[in-house]
């Protein structure tokens, strides 16, 4: 009789979810991000590990009830989001790993949704949900229109609404399979899309398609019009996973992506070779046109992504 009531209550027993809230100087923001995670209708234990980079460690945010508890450290590892993302995952010994981004909000059924989705689904790793945009007072949803998101979807498209704010890992599949967040990644762009492209080859990632969290895009972000480190870190993408070049979707857009981020630093030269080499692998893509545009003096890059990012979407 005793063992039955033990196996009955073990199985009853949520898994455990660690959140990981790398901030760097934004308290206000981080703190609604917070606010929101603790909010959760999970009805299992979550403890978040807000990890502070380059910044100092405010104390006073820790507390500890039976399911929820906040702890917070300092970046142990290379400064900037990757790093900071690792420190956590390395503190936390719960079952799933979660992130936030300091800017970024949660819908109170998001946990709850996708912990059902890897219990329904014991081979997947990984899940995520879609988003909610935010800018400039705009809201626009992105979803994936799949229930699953392969490889070759990340060698074709950033996929967007796959958002690093919306994923939810096995730890230990995590740390012993996938691999950490790549650190050597300039200033950590693109680390999110490289991530995903090491999970996806191992199995499709699971996704709710629903939009689960609030992405908050704009003058708040790291990388908002950071094009030097943004072409730097789709050429190491290029370098990093040659099977981009086998689709001609994927190549000509990442391609594109370097032509307009020329085109911002005022570099028409090299935008024009990326706009070439765009074209060839793919002449629908916009982004090439866009960086024509942008390079030849007909639009300012601030009005091409001001425009794109009230839809939600982006370079």
């Amino acid at each position: 009789m005793g063992n039955s009531l033990a196996n009955s209550a073990r199985s009853k027993a949520r898994l455990s979810v660690g959140v990981v809230l790398a901030t760097h100087n934004r308290p206000e923001l981080m703190r609604k991000s917070l606010a929101s995670i603790l909010a959760q209708d999970y009805d299992g234990p979550i403890e978040v590990v807000i990890v502070f980079d380059k910044s100092p460690v405010d104390y006073s945010l820790e507390r500890s009830t039976p399911l929820r508890t906040v702890r917070t450290i300092a970046n142990t590892r290379a400064p900037g989001l990757a790093g900071a993302r690792n420190t956590g995952i390395l503190a936390l010994s719960t079952e799933l790993v979660a992130f936030c981004d300091d800017d970024d909000t949660w819908l109170e059924q998001k946990l709850a949704r996708q912990v059902h989705a890897l219990e329904s689904s014991p081979d997947s790793e990984v899940a995520s949900t879609a988003m909610k945009v935010i800018y400039n007072g705009t809201e626009s949803v992105r979803c994936a229109g799949k229930q699953h998101v392969g490889y070759q979807d990340f060698l074709n498209s950033r996929m967007a609404m796959v958002h690093s704010s919306s994923l939810l890992f096995r730890r230990q599949k995590l740390i012993e399979g996938i691999g950490l967040v790549e650190e050597g990644l300039p200033n950590s762009m693109c680390e999110d899309w490289d991530l995903l492209l090491r999970a996806s080859k191992r199995h499709p990632i699971l996704h709710v398609d629903e939009p689960l969290i609030r992405v908050l895009w704009g003058g708040t972000s790291y990388f908002y019009h950071q094009w030097d480190v943004k072409n730097q870190a789709h050429q190491w993408m290029l370098e990093h996973y040659p099977d981009i070049l086998t689709s001609k979707i994927g190549s000509s857009r990442v391609f594109g992506q370097l032509a307009f981020g020329h085109a911002a630093l005022k570099n028409p030269h090299n935008a024009l070779g990326w706009v070439r080499k765009s074209l060839k692998s793919n002449w629908r893509e916009p982004r090439a046109y866009l960086a024509l545009a942008v390079a030849s003096g007909l639009v300012s890059d601030q009005t091409v992504i001001d425009r794109l990012q009230r839809k939600g979407r982006g370079i």
